[in-house]
């Protein structure tokens, strides 16, 4: 057998066991919009309660009442730069919290 047709023979068969150009993007091609859905449902919801949070931080007050994220439920007694200070209960206990454990602000009415 000459050389010439045992090169032609492997050729043609390692062109048979690769995949087209077509074949290998289709697989990546099914994620862009796997990637969309999840944006659209998981992180951008997130980010616009993150923004709504934060602008609520931003302007709550002395009376305010305010949920941390342990549980923690009281009325805001102090603010300084970066803590509030809450009284959690009738004997006024004082705790103070960092604002960024704030996760629900029900303003006084």
């Amino acid at each position: 057998m000459p050389i010439s047709t045992i090169l032609l023979a492997a050729t043609t068969a390692a062109d048979s066991t690769t995949s087209s150009g077509w074949e290998q993007y289709a697989s990546f091609l099914i994620f862009i919009p796997l990637i969309a859905i999840f944006y659209f449902f998981m992180i951008r919801p997130q980010r616009k309660r993150d923004k709504e949070l934060k602008a609520q931080v931003s302007k709550m007050g002395v009376g305010d009442e305010v949920i941390t994220i342990g549980g923690l439920v009281g009325t805001i007694a102090n603010i300084s730069d970066d803590e509030v200070t809450i009284s959690t209960s009738v004997a006024n206990t004082m705790v103070k919290f960092k604002k960024s454990s704030i996760s629900t602000i029900i303003p006084r009415q």
